[in-house]
């Protein structure tokens, strides 16, 4: 079979994203290998998937004190920044969600990015890769019932590292069977997106 993509094919993006912020954060190393996995995986490339990697830092989101609520703001925010995160949402047609778990839960500044925005999620497949004490496994749990408030249709397979068995002074060296994991998760996304796409 043919490596390059039919012409007809409509190319998909998914945005790969780091959802922590913080300092010596272990999330651009998993984004990575993430990037890296989706990019070798030849089911998502012959669908037209594209994966891209979207760091929530580098945005400098404001916290969120509008008045304006963002399912009403018609994609119209009082934030500069806001609004560069609402386009570069807005042209994504699937997400991974690369997150943390803070005190058993989501991390706060993706959580205030989510939040930021509205009808740009609306309807997207999502995929979860998580990394924390216990895996960040709670953390995906409640992610699941956030997106489900924007009808996104998430993927069931997910991928959990430990940050005490898979994080060391040799950086992140993820267990071997992550990447089967991984390979099911992107077999389950293109799946998915593909059907959405009809």
């Amino acid at each position: 079979m043919s490596e390059t993509m039919p012409t007809n094919q409509q190319q998909m993006r998914i945005g790969i994203i780091i959802g922590s912020v913080r300092e010596g954060r272990k999330g651009e190393a998993v984004a990575r290998w993430v990037k890296d996995r989706a990019d070798e995986h030849r089911g998502a490339a012959e669908a037209g998937l594209r994966f891209e990697v979207v760091d929530l830092k580098t945005f400098e989101l404001p916290v969120l004190t509008s008045p304006t609520v963002p399912g009403s703001a018609n994609r119209n925010y009082d934030s500069p920044q806001v609004t560069r995160w609402s386009q570069t949402i807005d042209d994504l047609d699937g997400f991974i969600f690369v997150t943390p778990e803070y005190n058993h839960s989501v991390p706060g500044a993706f959580k205030n990015a989510f939040d930021s925005i509205a009808p740009e999620w609306t309807l997207k497949p999502v995929a979860f890769v998580s990394y924390g004490a216990d895996s960040g496994v709670r953390a995906v749990e409640h992610w699941r019932t956030i997106v489900s408030n924007f009808q996104m249709v998430d993927v069931r397979q997910q991928v959990s590292m430990s940050t005490f068995n898979e994080f060391g002074p040799d950086g992140f060296r993820p267990d071997q069977r992550r990447s089967r994991s991984m390979t099911t998760l992107l077999d389950q996304l293109t799946h998915l997106v593909t059907r959405l796409r009809g």
